[in-house]
C-alpha cells in the first residue's frame, strides 16, 4: 500500500485578488443622470408616469447611493453645483418642479410624486430631507419665480408630513437673512402650508421641534421686533402667523413677567417698584390689566409657604392679602379686571382644599380695601361665577351680598330724597 498522499491537482496560471475600492461602481453620478433624464423625458410630463418611471427604476438603479442627485433632477432638471446653479455641460430635462407651472395646484402634484417616491423607497427619507436643506442654502442661485415653486412645494410637504419641520433651520443663513431671500421665502412656504392644513397644525410642528419662538430670527438683527414681524406677514397676507407670533411674543412675556415678580416679591421689594416695573411691562409687551391681574394674583399667593391646617390659613391669608392690596387695587381699575380677580380667587380656594372656607373673606378684604367693587361682586354673585365650589362660595357670600344690595338700595334712596 502506497502511504503516500496523492497530491491535489492545482489550476495552472495566476490568481489576482482584485481590491474592492478598485472594482467599478455599476454607476456613476453621471451616467445615473442619464438614465433618469431619459426615463422623465419619455414621461412628457405626465406626473402619474413619472411617479410609476421612478417606482419601476429603483428596483433596476441605486437610488440609495445617488439620492441627491435624483432630488437635484426632480427639482432643478440635472445635478446642481455648489450655490445652485446648473453646469453649462450637464443635460437636463424640463420634466422637474423648477421648470413647472408656478401654482399651488402644479405643486400639489409634484408634492404626490415625492411622497410615493418616499413611500415606496423608505431609506430616501434622510436623504430627502437633508436635500431640502441644501436647497435652502442656495437660494440665491435660483430665480424668484425658482423659489416660489419651492417655496410652495416645501410647505404642501411639511403639511402631509414628508418633512420635519427642522429643515427651516437653513433658512437662518445668515446671507439670505440678511438680504431679504428667508422672509420672502417663508412667506410663500407658510401660505402652503396653512393652505393644507390650518395655523394650528402649523404651530404643532413648529413646537416640536422648538421653532416656534424663532420665526423672528428670519429678519435680521435690527427688525427683529414683533411690529415689523406682524406688518410684514400680515400685509403678505398671513395675518393668522402674525397673531401666532404675537401670542408666543405675550405667552413669554407673561412667563417672565410672573418669574420676575415672584423673585421681586421674595426679595421684600417695596410695592411702589413692582408696580412701577408692571406697569412698563405692560406697555412694551401690550399686555391687557385682565391678564395683569391674574399674573399678579398668582405671583403673590405663590411666594409663601402656606399653612396646612384650615383654622390657621385663613387668618395667615387675610394678613398676607392686606400687605399686597395696595399692589392689587393698582390693576383693578377696570370691572372686567375685578372680576377676572373673582374668578381667579374662586378657582385657587376651590384647587387648594385648606382656602374653601377663606373665599368670603378674602372676597370682604379686598372690598375693604377697594380692590374689588359692589358691581363687580353682585355680577359674580348673579351669573358670572364659574362652576368650581359654586355652591359652597355662593352661601357663603349669600350674607354680604344682601348687606352690598340694601346698602346700594339706601344709597339710590338717598340720592333720591337730595334730589
Amino acid at each position: 500500500m502506497n502511504n503516500q498522499k496523492q497530491q491535489k491537482p492545482t489550476l495552472s496560471g495566476q490568481r489576482f485578488k482584485t481590491r474592492k475600492r478598485d472594482e467599478k461602481e455599476r454607476f456613476d453620478p453621471t451616467q445615473f443622470q442619464d438614465c433618469i433624464i431619459q426615463g422623465l423625458d419619455e414621461t412628457g410630463n405626465d406626473l402619474e408616469a413619472v411617479a410609476k418611471f421612478l417606482d419601476a427604476s429603483g428596483a433596476k438603479l441605486d437610488y440609495r447611493r445617488y439620492a441627491e442627485t435624483l432630488f437635484d433632477i426632480l427639482v432643478a432638471g440635472g445635478m446642481l453645483a455648489p450655490g445652485g446653479t446648473l453646469a453649462d455641460d450637464v443635460i437636463r430635462t424640463n420634466v422637474c418642479v423648477f421648470s413647472a407651472q408656478e401654482d399651488l395646484e402644479t405643486m400639489q402634484a409634484f408634492a404626490q410624486v415625492f411622497n410615493k417616491l418616499i413611500r415606496r423607497y423608505k431609506y430616501l427619507e434622510k436623504g430627502f430631507e437633508d436635500e431640502v436643506k441644501k436647497l435652502l442654502l442656495f437660494l440665491k442661485g435660483f430665480s424668484e419665480s425658482e423659489r416660489n415653486k419651492l417655496a410652495m412645494l416645501t410647505g404642501i410637504l411639511l403639511a402631509n408630513g414628508n418633512l420635519s419641520a427642522s429643515i427651516l433651520n437653513s433658512l437662518y443663513n445668515e446671507n439670505l437673512v440678511k438680504e431679504g431671500v428667508s422672509a420672502a421665502f417663508a412667506v410663500k412656504l407658510f401660505k402652503s402650508w396653512i393652505n393644507e392644513k390650518d395655523i394650528n397644525a402649523v404651530a404643532a410642528s413648529l413646537r416640536k421641534v422648538n421653532m416656534d419662538n424663532r420665526l423672528m430670527e428670519l429678519f435680521p438683527a435690527n427688525k427683529q421686533s414683533l411690529e415689523h414681524f406682524t406688518k410684514y406677514f400680515t400685509d403678505a397676507g398671513l395675518k393668522e402667523l402674525s397673531e401666532y407670533v404675537r401670542n408666543q411674543q405675550t405667552i413669554g412675556a407673561r412667563k417672565e413677567l410672573h418669574k420676575e415678580l415672584q423673585e421681586m416679591m421674595s426679595r421684600g421689594e417695596p410695592l411702589k417698584e413692582i408696580s412701577m416695573y408692571v406697569k412698563e411691562e405692560m406697555k412694551k409687551n401690550n399686555i391687557s390689566e385682565q391678564t395683569v391681574i391674574g399674573i399678579l394674583w398668582s405671583s403673590v399667593m405663590s411666594c409663601v409657604e402656606w399653612n396646612k391646617k384650615e383654622e390657621l390659613v385663613t387668618e395667615q391669608a387675610i394678613k398676607h392679602l392686606k400687605q399686597y392690596s395696595p399692589l392689587l387695587a393698582a390693576f383693578t381699575t377696570q370691572g372686567q379686571s375685578e372680576l377676572t380677580l373673582l374668578l381667579k380667587i374662586q378657582e385657587y380656594c376651590y384647587d387648594n382644599i385648606h382656602f374653601m372656607k377663606s373665599f368670603q373673606k378674602i372676597v370682604v378684604l379686598f372690598y375693604k380695601a377697594e380692590v374689588l367693587s359692589e358691581e363687580p361682586i353682585l355680577k359674580w354673585y348673579k351669573d358670572a361665577h364659574v362652576a368650581k365650589g359654586k355652591s359652597v362660595f355662593l352661601e357663603q357670600m349669600k350674607k354680604f351680598v344682601e348687606w352690598l344690595k340694601n346698602a346700594e338700595e339706601e344709597s339710590e334712596s338717598e340720592t333720591e330724597e337730595g334730589d
